[in-house]
This record gives structure tokens, C-alpha cells and sequence, in this order.
């Protein structure tokens, strides 16, 4: 073994998403003992290349995104067990994972693993998917992993988990299973608005972070013009640009802030309707949580706990149900 290598490794953890690939080497009860941060995502993966007049020898993107992130480790410690949640289960992914059906009990995640197998290498075991086919059909890949590992080994009552991002998620938890779970568009909308509509023209770049303007869009969602919908309140952008009372430094901020008001407003007449949770719990980048945190304060969520290392937990505790891992281990 290599003698480099901090502590021994009972399990590597990968976290591939579109854009980037996440690897977890981790020991005794899931501790982190090293990580690398990679810009593979599926979308986007290295390539083969010719060194002089001899051909390369060929290997797909995945291979060589996967020996970049972990071939070491496997080499220094080799029949490590290998686990990858996200988009890398996906139709465009290294090999499809097929989807779980909600409602589903998080630990029978860990019995339906799919196995790339990798002939003269490790194989690595793929977690699947959730989908929702009630009502207007929902899909997760990745979020799953997440929830699992924000929750306490002890939750037994209702929790909902959220997950802000470019696509957030909203999962509720009944005893140890998912039994519904919503989808808002709100990061990947906002980046589309700012980037290929007029509402961009008028932005400038924001030196620092604007909470004032953020918070006054994340409040007009709830207002009496904010029942008109996200449609119409969105073009407020400009016109309180063009009337001088949003400099353009800020604008970008108040969009933010109107996007997550609606979101949050939309989320909280859903959770009266079904009932409140007994605790909510968000997963993600903090200062996006930060921001959630305020609407969902103001829109009467309460002040939700943050999550810390959900994805990392999330991944050991699967491969303890699935019985890579040990509770010995």
C-alpha cells in the first residue's frame, strides 16, 4: 500500500454530475480522508490523444475521467469498493441506471445497484435514479444520494428536504422513505433570463453580493403584484431599471430574488396542503442556502437546517445498505 496515502480506504465515492466530477476516498464509518474535484462531467470528458506516429490506445471518456479521479487510490489500495451516484447513471452517462418508482424506502436504493463492470479493473456500482409518475411525472438523479445523507439515522417523522440549485428539488421524507418530491426550474430559468433575454441588456456586474435587492424581488413575489405570476413580475427588472429605481448593479440581484420568491411562495401553499413537516433540512452551496433561508423564513417556512457533507454521507450509506461497506468497516 501506499505509505502517502492518509489511513486506509474502505470506499471510494464518486459524485458525477453534467459539468463536474466529485471523487471521496473515504475510511472507518464513511471519514473523509481525501477528495478531488475534477471538470469531467458527462457532457464534457477528456479525450484520447496520438503521441507521435503511434496510434493511442483507445478508451472512452468515462475510463479516462475515472483513472484521473481515482486509478491511484485503486492501484495503492486495489479492491476498494467503487459507488457513483448522479448523472453519470443517466441514458447519456457510462451506463444507465434504471429509476425506482416513489414511493420508495431510501435504503432499498443500496439493492438496486448497477454494475459497470470493467474488465482487468474494479467495477464501479451505479445508484439509481428515483421517478414519480403520479400526476405529471418527476424524475431525480444524484438528489437521491443527498437526501439519504441529510437525514439523521433516527428521523422518523416528516421531513422535507431542499436541495436549491439549477434544477432544486423538494423531497419529503415519511419514515425513512421519499413519498413525493417537486421540481423548480428557478437556477437554470434565471441563467437563461440573464443571459439570452432583454432583461440582461441592462445588467452590470454586481461588485459584492446585494442583499437588499434580493430581498426586495424575493418579496414582491408574495405582494398583490405578485399574484399576477413570475411571467409578468419578471419584466419588473427592466421597467424599475428604466424609472431609476433599480440601478442596473442590482438588478441581476432583485431577478435572483424574484425567482426564489416565487419558488418558495409556490412551495409553502404546497406544504399547507399537505401537511407541515416536522423539520426542514436544505442541501447545498451555502450561500444559496443562505438566500432560500431568508424566503423561506419570510414566506413562514420557518429556518431550516443546512445539511453538511450529505453527498458523501449519502454515498456511504448506501453502499452500507447495499453491503459494500460494514458497519465493522
Amino acid at each position: 500500500m501506499n505509505s502517502a496515502l492518509p489511513g486506509r480506504a474502505r470506499l471510494i465515492a464518486l459524485d458525477w454530475g453534467t459539468s463536474s466530477l466529485r471523487a471521496y476516498r473515504l475510511g472507518d464509518n464513511g471519514a473523509i480522508l481525501d477528495t478531488r474535484h475534477l471538470p469531467w462531467g458527462i457532457m464534457r470528458l477528456p479525450q484520447s490523444v496520438s503521441v507521435g506516429a503511434a496510434p493511442a490506445v483507445t478508451s472512452s471518456g468515462f475510463e479516462l475521467a475515472f483513472e484521473q479521479a481515482c486509478g491511484d487510490w485503486l492501484r495503492a489500495e486495489p479492491g476498494t469498493p467503487v459507488i457513483a451516484s448522479g448523472m453519470v447513471g443517466s441514458a447519456q452517462g457510462w451506463k444507465e441506471a434504471a429509476y425506482l418508482d416513489v414511493p420508495v424506502q431510501l435504503d432499498q436504493i443500496g439493492s438496486a445497484l448497477t454494475v459497470i463492470d470493467r474488465p482487468g479493473g474494479q467495477p464501479v456500482h451505479l445508484v439509481p435514479g428515483l421517478i414519480q409518475r403520479q400526476g405529471l411525472p418527476n424524475v431525480m438523479r444524484g438528489e437521491e444520494t443527498q437526501v439519504f445523507g441529510a437525514l439523521g439515522r433516527d428521523d422518523a417523522g416528516d421531513v422535507l428536504v431542499g436541495l436549491p440549485g439549477t434544477h432544486s428539488k423538494w423531497v419529503t421524507v415519511r419514515q425513512g422513505g421519499v413519498t413525493h418530491f417537486d421540481t423548480f426550474m428557478t437556477g437554470e430559468v434565471y441563467a437563461a433570463l440573464r443571459g439570452h433575454t432583454i432583461l440582461g441588456r441592462t445588467m452590470s456586474e454586481t461588485p459584492a453580493p446585494d442583499m437588499t435587492a434580493f430581498e426586495h424581488g424575493m418579496k414582491v413575489a408574495g405582494s398583490e403584484a405578485g399574484r399576477a405570476g413570475v411571467l409578468s413580475t419578471i419584466f419588473s427588472t427592466r421597467t424599475l431599471g428604466l424609472t431609476g429605481a433599480l440601478p442596473g448593479h442590482a438588478q441581476a440581484e432583485y431577478l435572483s430574488g424574484l425567482l426564489i420568491g416565487h419558488e418558495i411562495a409556490a412551495l409553502a401553499d404546497l406544504v399547507r396542503t399537505r401537511g407541515e413537516p416536522s423539520r426542514i433540512v436544505f442541501c447545498g452551496e451555502a450561500s444559496l442556502c443562505r438566500r432560500y433561508g431568508l424566503a423561506a423564513q419570510h414566506y413562514g417556512l420557518g429556518s431550516p437546517e443546512v445539511a453538511e457533507h450529505a453527498t458523501e454521507r449519502g454515498l456511504w450509506r448506501v453502499a452500507l445498505a447495499a453491503g459494500l461497506v460494514s458497519t465493522q468497516s
